[in-house]
C-alpha cells in the first residue's frame, strides 16, 4: 500500500470515517501476526498482541507523523507490545504455565508454519535475546531497511548494521549445534578454512 494511499485513510478515520481503519488492518495484519509470532513463540499469543497492536495504533493515530512510515510506526508499537509481553512472562515466574498446553494451540496457520518450519529455528531463536531476535526478523523476514529499523529501535543505521552481523552469526552458530554440527565442520563443509592461532 502506497503511502499516499496510507495518509488519505488516515485521514479519513481522524475526520470520523472509523471504518476506514479496517484498509489499513487487513493490509498489516498477517505480517504483524507473523512478527509477534517469531518474537513470542506461540501462535495464540501473536494474535492476542496483534489485536492490541491495532488496538493501540487505532486510539494513537492522532500521534502519528507522517514523515516516519506507517509501517516502521506499526512495528514499532509491535515491538513494544512484544516486549511487554516477554515482560510480563519474565516476572510472572510461570514460565511453564504460558507452554504447558502448547499441544492444544498445534493446528498453526500453515503460512506461519511455512516461515518457521524447523523446530531448531524456533529452539534458536528462543536463545537469542528479544533484540537480536527483533533485529533478525525485521531484517531478514520483514526485509526491512536498516534506515525503518533504525525508527523503529531509535538506533543508528550503522549500529544496526554491525548488531545485525553479530546476531546473525550467533544464530548461525547456535542453529549449527541445534542440528548437531560442529560449527567449525560447517565452515569447512562451505569452504571456509579455521585459522589457526
Amino acid at each position: 500500500m502506497e503511502s499516499e494511499t496510507i495518509h488519505r485513510i488516515i485521514d479519513k478515520v481522524l475526520d470520523g470515517a472509523i471504518d476506514e481503519f479496517e484498509h489499513l488492518l487487513l493490509h498489516y495484519q498477517k505480517p504483524i501476526i507473523l512478527y509477534c509470532y517469531h518474537m513470542l513463540g506461540t501462535y495464540p499469543e501473536a494474535e492476542d498482541s496483534a489485536q492490541e497492536v491495532f488496538l493501540k495504533a487505532y486510539r494513537s493515530l492522532t500521534a502519528y507523523k507522517s514523515d516516519v512510515p506507517f509501517a516502521a510506526w506499526l512495528y514499532k508499537i509491535a515491538y513494544h507490545q512484544c516486549i511487554d509481553v516477554l515482560r510480563r512472562r519474565k516476572l510472572s515466574g510461570v514460565l511453564r504455565f504460558f507452554y504447558q498446553d502448547e499441544k492444544q494451540y498445534r493446528p498453526v496457520d500453515q503460512q506461519i508454519e511455512a516461515m518457521y518450519p524447523d523446530e531448531k529455528v524456533q529452539r534458536t531463536m528462543a536463545m537469542l535475546t528479544a533484540e537480536e531476535r527483533n533485529l533478525l526478523i525485521l531484517r531478514s523476514v520483514e526485509e526491512m531497511s536498516y534506515q525503518d529499523i533504525s525508527l523503529i529501535l531509535h538506533q543508528s543505521s550503522t549500529r544496526l548494521r554491525k548488531k545485525y552481523e553479530r546476531s546473525a552469526k550467533k544464530f548461525r552458530k547456535y542453529y549449527a549445534d541445534a542440528k548437531g554440527e560442529d560449527h567449525y565442520a560447517l565452515l569447512r563443509r562451505q569452504g571456509i578454512e579455521r585459522n589457526p592461532s
